[in-house]
């Protein structure tokens, strides 16, 4: 009785540990492609590639802005500050406009894409963090598990999205972008990228950044955190960087490893 209890038992741990191994998720790691300057003041909040030029977002009372950057030099050829009491956050394009988000004053802006002339405000509950849209849709996160689904033409929230990592829930997620078919998000205070099913939720995919900020050069900060993705679909070229990171990265992923 004791034996067979006991074979039982271990039968039960290989088939939980076998279980638990599939369901791992796979990890990327990276490979440089290119360096770019980047504004090492700008406390990038959200970030994203158009017509050959990035858009950012920064944060910070009375320094938040959107701009219009060029990629080879870092040089900022349009720019809009924000009110002093709007802590800036994500940005997406939505149509031939800008949408803005705020970290705690539960709205954000939308711009006029071609001028940065402020056409409306919007208004959401709760935090905002990151934002991406797919061109029919508007995805926003907002710090936790939940990644929001809104109507682009009206910014309602039409569902949401339940993010999990091997079956928890997975929070801090922090800036979005649409990349292939997928929500790729950078996870707060950490050097990861989460590859998110925006269907499931599921994290189909992780993308290791460790050693990227000393590449960039940064001081040891506890803000001076990855955060900032873009993605040129046209000639697929991913690029990252950091909060207040002297640096901005192409980089190209290397093959996917079990975890």
């Amino acid at each position: 009785m004791q034996k067979s209890l006991l074979r039982q038992t271990v039968a039960g741990l290989a088939l939980g540990a076998a279980l638990a191994a599939q369901a791992a998720v796979p990890v990327q790691g990276y490979v440089v492609r290119q360096t770019y300057p980047h504004d090492a003041q700008a406390f990038t909040q959200g970030l994203f590639f158009m017509d050959g030029f990035l858009y950012e977002s920064t944060g910070q009372y009375g320094q938040s802005s959107v701009r219009k950057v060029e990629l080879k030099t870092g040089k900022v050829v349009q720019k809009r500050d924000m009110p002093e009491q709007i802590f800036g956050e994500g940005i997406a394009p939505v149509g031939g406009n800008i949408v803005t988000l705020t970290w705690m004053n539960q709205g954000g802006f939308i711009l006029d894409a071609a001028t940065f002339q402020p056409k409306a405000t919007w208004e959401y509950k709760g935090e905002g963090w990151g934002l991406t849209s797919d061109g029919e849709r508007v995805y926003m996160s907002d710090g936790s598990p939940t990644i929001r689904v809104l109507n682009p033409a009206t910014l309602q929230e039409t569902r949401r999205i339940h993010v999990t990592a091997d079956g928890l829930p997975l929070s801090r997620i922090n800036e979005l972008e649409w990349v292939d078919g997928l929500i790729y998000a950078n996870i707060w205070q950490t050097d990861r990228i989460a590859r998110i099913d925006p269907m499931s939720g599921r994290v189909i995919g992780w993308i290791d950044l460790s050693g990227l900020s000393a590449a960039a050069g940064v001081a040891s900060d506890v803000d001076n955190v990855l955060n900032g993705i873009a993605y040129d679909a046209k000639s697929k070229r991913l690029f990252v960087t950091g909060k207040r990171w002297p640096k901005l990265f192409e980089i190209e992923l290397k093959p996917a490893k079990k975890n």
